[in-house]
């Protein structure tokens, strides 16, 4: 009887336990489903969060969705400041640098050289000849061959040309560059590329460059494009006799043409003073000419009155001058007949004789 109530009684406390152990599984379930349910909110807001990017003061941005830009025209270009997309995979910002310079550098026509060399400036030995595996040359369009290297700087005007029309913008502008190089070299003959026309090689591979770069449709700005051209370094000795004797030649003509305008000025110089001195003395003579013409047209009227009292007027006035100083003087009246007396004087006397004095 006790084990037949014992069994019952375990028989009724079996439901209740079973109850208690599912209502503790629930609960235990139900603060699991709760927990992951926070967890997946804050996973979430996490992406979301992730979505928050910045563009910088230089930069512009595109939102790509799925690879395909969002909006339209200039509407696609976000400017500087905070920005949200959906999270990688969804969207990809693409960021553009619109005021940053970029340097692009062609040096398919430079000798190789290691960069601890281009850092350093030092130049590679020359070895007896080029080696095709490694370094690079242009041929000129006399036959010759010089190395060229640019280094091109540019800004982004168009971002959507630039990040849209090409799979890759800086391989485009690189290309460019290269064969900017090719063609302009071909047009030039090397002593005009090393030595003669320096400055025309520079603007005819800017010229050609932008060219090319409106024709492609790039959407970019040049900022600097110098060029540097050196002759091949196993003909460097021969360039710089060269060089050498061009200097030289141009010093000597430049001493001859300073010499030659130096006696041209002094020459000039010398002419101006002797036309000068030419036209005062011919003022002068001139002045004198017309003094003296004016003096006898003044006394020609006296002299037309009584030319004898104006020739003895004259005469005296003259000789009275003439005669100032002169200790002995003697004035011999005229004759009647209108001669004048005729003087003789003995102005030595004849040497005394001895009348004594015998053979």
């Amino acid at each position: 009887m006790n084990g037949h109530e014992h069994h019952n009684h375990e028989h009724h406390e079996a439901p209740e336990t079973r109850d208690a152990g599912s209502q503790a599984l629930a609960e235990a379930l139900g603060s699991s489903f709760t927990i992951v349910k926070i967890v997946m909110a804050l996973m979430v807001i996490a992406f979301l969060s992730s979505g928050f990017f910045q563009v910088g003061p230089q930069e512009k941005a595109v939102i790509l969705r799925f690879g395909k830009p969002v909006g339209e025209g200039d509407r696609m270009l976000m400017g500087p400041g905070l920005h949200w997309s959906f999270p990688y995979p969804i969207d990809e910002v693409v960021r553009i640098p619109i005021t940053q310079i970029q340097t692009v550098t062609s040096d398919n026509g430079w000798y190789f050289t290691t960069p601890e060399e281009e850092l350093s400036g030092q130049v590679p030995p020359a070895g007896p000849s080029l080696n095709p595996a490694i370094d690079g040359c242009l041929l000129t369009a006399d036959t010759n061959i010089v190395h060229v290297r640019v280094r091109f700087q540019y800004h982004v005007t168009d971002p959507l040309q630039y990040i849209f029309n090409f799979a890759n913008a800086s391989n485009a502008v690189q290309n460019a560059l290269d064969n900017t190089l090719l063609y302009c070299a071909a047009k030039f003959k090397a002593d005009d590329i090393l030595i003669n026309d320096v400055a025309g090689f520079q603007d005819a591979v800017q010229a050609r460059l932008s060219d090319t770069i409106d024709q492609e449709k790039l959407g970019i700005a040049i900022d600097q494009c110098p060029v540097e051209s050196q002759p091949p370094r196993q003909l460097q000795d021969v360039f710089n006799q060269v060089i050498e004797a061009r200097q030289e030649r141009s010093q000597m003509l430049n001493d001859a043409h300073n010499y030659e305008n130096q006696a041209t000025n002094s020459a000039i110089a010398q002419a101006a003073t002797i036309i000068n001195v030419a036209q005062s003395e011919k003022t002068r003579y001139v002045d004198a000419l017309n003094a003296d013409a004016k003096r006898f047209n003044d006394v020609l009227p006296k002299y037309e009155l009584d030319p004898n009292l104006y020739v003895q007027q004259t005469f005296l006035n003259m000789i009275g001058h003439a005669m100032t100083n002169v200790q002995d003087k003697w004035f011999l009246p005229l004759h009647a007949d209108g001669k004048p007396w005729e003087l003789r004087m003995m102005l030595n006397r004849m040497p005394p004789t001895n009348a004594a004095a015998g053979p």
